[in-house]
């Protein structure tokens, strides 16, 4: 009687192991690969960036099987949900909004924005401090946004749809400015170098790495962005009912984050320490 208590306990155990594991078992991971240093392809098409090398490190720290797959920016939340994939990694700011409908792991990196101009713009002349928190408010940072109010007017300014910058730039806090929205970073690069635009929004990283890798004169102009509507740092973005899996990959970030991995990788990648 002993030795049958003892396998259906012993039975119970492994079957809840494999329940509680099984997530861990095989992940799908979904990002953008338009969105360079982050995450972006190769010329032969493969997927590569910091958040490609980071959910490696993350899945082995899991000691899951990932698979890293591409998805439109403007589908990626709809395709988490309708479970296309079980976590987004794809340069996405940890904001209010999005709580709403999904949960984030702990941050990972940091993403300041700012607004990039071409080399001989008027806006390079702009002058406001270095960087804001719109979280913090007060004099600061109400009198540089009058000055960037004052300094876009009838500007046109070119931003990714659907992202924190586009949401900033639709605020009012920067007054009511001409908006150009397109499907992907590259894109707004693009129409900024050929002078269909004024000025674009988008993390800063973004534009220092298209400026290194093509050899255009785009500036960074006016003051880094951080948080309000700038969000609270880049983190895995996971469903709601997804609760074990959320607690998979903020154990794997913590151990990311103590061997010094994060930091490795955002050196590599961004040439400066981004990690939370």
């Amino acid at each position: 009687m002993n030795k049958i208590k003892k396998y259906i306990l012993s039975l119970i155990t492994v079957i809840a192991l494999l329940t509680s594991s099984a997530f861990a078992g095989t992940i799908k991971i979904g990002t953008e690969g338009a969105y360079p240093p982050w995450n972006s392809k190769s010329e032969a098409g493969k997927l590569i960036g910091f958040e490609v090398e980071l959910a490696n490190w993350l899945c082995i720290y899991m000691e899951a099987d990932c698979t890293v797959v591409e998805q439109d920016w403007d589908g990626m939340i709809p395709a988490l949900i309708m479970r296309k994939f079980d976590a987004i990694m794809a340069g996405m700011s940890i904001t209010d909004e999005r709580l709403k409908v999904i949960n984030f792991s702990q941050g990972y990196a940091d993403e300041v924005a700012s607004l990039a101009v071409m080399k001989g713009s008027s806006l390079e002349n702009m002058k406001t401090p270095e960087g804001i928190n719109l979280s913090l408010g007060g004099k600061e940072v109400k009198s540089t946004l009058k000055t960037l109010t004052s300094s876009l007017s009838g500007k046109t300014v070119c931003v990714q749809t659907a992202t924190i910058h586009q949401n900033f730039l639709e605020s009012g806090d920067v007054g009511k400015i001409k908006i150009r929205t397109y499907k992907t970073q590259d894109e707004v690069n693009l129409d900024l170098t050929a002078g269909r635009c004024d000025v674009a929004l988008a993390a800063a990283v973004a534009f220092t790495d298209y400026a290194e890798k093509s050899g255009k004169s785009v500036v960074l102009v006016g003051p880094t962005f951080s948080g309000g509507a700038f969000g609270n740092g880049v983190g895995v973005g996971i469903r709601k009912d997804d609760t074990a899996l959320l607690k998979q990959f903020n154990a794997a970030i913590d151990k990311a984050r103590k061997t010094g991995k994060i930091s490795e990788l955002a050196i590599k990648w961004f040439g400066f320490d981004a990690s939370m």
